[in-house]
């Protein structure tokens, strides 16, 4: 299957919205997220890439069909918990870009779509001047039940696009797992390079 990009930038982004919106209900149902997604909610957080002109979403189709996307802004745009995670440390915001979510079908993995995704993303960082780009990843306990037996993490692949864990920066975000009637808060770890 080839693959083809899209690097999406303001009134653009508002095509794919619902198609990432789906996306992200359906890959981060997954292991490690455990989403338990509604559409309504996406379309609103997903707004803000529409709506910012500094935004990305680099998209991935499959002829029309879109079958992954990731996205970007800059930090000091983003939600107000992953910003909070730069606090008293020696890390500037404002220097940073943030790589937000990256979802791709199972059926497309392992084909260079992440790759792709992080150079469409870096790229828009540079154009806008960043110094460093981030993002987080969930942290679940290595023995939570949902744990599937043959998960390997991403670590590896992060690494080597030049990425690494900022040790004791760590954002909280709530959502709802899988199951729970409520949302309940979880850790994500930043990880972050320079550009």
């Amino acid at each position: 299957m080839s693959l083809r990009y899209e690097a999406l930038t303001g009134a653009a982004i508002g095509r794919v919205i619902d198609g990432l919106a789906d996306l992200r209900i359906r890959v981060f149902h997954d292991w490690p997220y455990l989403y338990d997604g509604d559409l309504g909610y996406e379309r609103g957080y997903l707004a803000v890439y529409r709506d910012n002109p500094r935004a990305i979403v680099a998209a991935a189709y499959d002829g029309d069909n879109l079958v992954g996307a990731a996205t970007g802004l800059p930090m000091v745009d983003a939600d107000a918990e992953f910003r909070a995670a730069f606090d008293g440390t020696d890390h500037d915001p404002e220097a940073v870009f943030y790589c937000a979510e990256s979802v791709l079908l199972p059926e497309y993995r392992g084909q260079g779509a992440g790759h792709r995704f992080f150079d469409l993303r870096e790229a828009q960082a540079r154009a806008l001047g960043l110094r460093h780009a981030a993002f987080c990843s969930v942290k679940r306990p290595d023995d939570h039940p949902a744990r599937p037996a043959d998960y390997r993490p991403l670590d590896g692949f992060w690494r080597k696009r030049g990425y690494a864990p900022l040790p004791g920066v760590v954002a909280r975000f709530s959502w709802r797992d899988i199951g729970e009637d409520a949302e309940s808060e979880k850790p994500l770890q930043v990880w972050m390079r320079a550009l």
